[in-house]
């Protein structure tokens, strides 16, 4: 196990910086040197949710971590926002920021976007690092699934109104009701909350939203293409008492791909990299420097395709 200093204090948060990318501003936190890991957050989030693992990654690594288009402080356009339009801008960003290949870690929505990364463009991913992850199972919390049904975009402005988005209080204890403890995991709901209130913001949510859930739960799955990620080396982190998206996709998920690593961190909810950041880096860390990455040429990628994950 890789050793982190405990502490963690007197390293500074990575400020955002900005670049256009296809006529949109796309907003991006950098730092570090060495080799390329890309942090991607999940749905209504940003990069600030990596401010507490970026700092320590970045004395390590080259650390990318992207506001997706219509969240955070990127542009929120009128435009697609599916998952393979989110891994093509980040193959982009990427491009143009001059970086070929990483290792590619998604939380949440991220994790999504993470597997259609690897999906599309196996040549630029050395590894992938599943964090609470969608895309590995149909259960999903009602919360998020209720964002899917008709209507929602009627009902989320006045949700999010100015006067609602005060009462912290008051939310707070909604959100415990569903489930959500106090701590990381409300922290960052909260904070999701919150940017709902910008009216571009909520369009892309909505859109976003509508295209991988719907009132039974995920309608994206990766599971009949994990057989692909068998020489991907490949890191699934969940938090034991994850109300969002249940365990069981992690534990699902580990014995589909073969050869993954697998990590549960105990106390953990939704956000095990806000939950325990130290130990989040340590896993990391640890897990790259064990793992060599991946190495896909075309015939080999298209010899998987056509075994169509059938034994040989």
């Amino acid at each position: 196990m890789v050793a982190v200093s405990s502490d963690m204090s007197g390293r500074g948060m990575v400020e955002p910086r900005e670049i256009t990318l296809h006529g949109h501003r796309v907003s991006y936190r950098a730092a570090g040197t060495g080799p390329l890991l890309v942090l991607i957050h999940g749905i209504a989030g940003s990069a600030a949710t990596w401010d507490e693992v970026l700092p320590w990654l970045a004395e390590r690594y080259t650390v990318v971590a992207p506001d997706l288009l219509g969240h955070g402080d990127s542009a929120k356009p009128r435009t697609d926002y599916s998952l393979g339009a989110y891994a093509s801008a980040i193959r982009d960003l990427l491009g143009v920021l001059g970086f070929e290949r990483g290792t590619i870690v998604g939380h949440s929505l991220g994790g999504g976007v993470a597997m259609q990364f690897a999906y599309q463009f196996p040549e630029r991913c050395e590894r992938m690092v599943l964090v609470s992850s969608g895309g590995l199972g149909h259960d999903l919390h009602l919360l998020l699934r209720a964002a899917a049904l008709p209507g929602a975009e009627w009902v989320l402005p006045l949700l999010c109104s100015s006067t609602l988005c005060d009462a912290v209080d008051g939310v707070a204890r909604f959100l415990g009701r569903a489930g959500l403890r106090a701590g990381p995991d409300l922290e960052e709901i909260w904070r999701s909350f919150v940017s709902l209130s910008d009216s571009d913001a909520r369009q892309a949510f909505i859109h976003t939203v509508r295209t991988v859930i719907d009132i039974r739960g995920q309608r994206a799955s990766a599971g009949d293409r994990l057989y692909l990620a068998a020489e991907l080396p490949t890191m699934i982190i969940w938090g034991e008492h994850d109300p969002l998206i249940p365990v069981a996709h992690a534990y699902s998920a580990h014995e589909r791909i073969r050869g993954s690593r697998l990590e549960i961190f105990p106390n953990a909810g939704h956000f095990p990299h806000r939950g325990d950041p130290r130990r989040f880096v340590e896993m990391l860390v640890d897990f790259i420097q064990s793992t060599a990455p991946a190495r896909v040429d075309e015939q080999t990628w298209r010899e998987r395709l056509r075994a169509g994950g059938r034994p040989r």
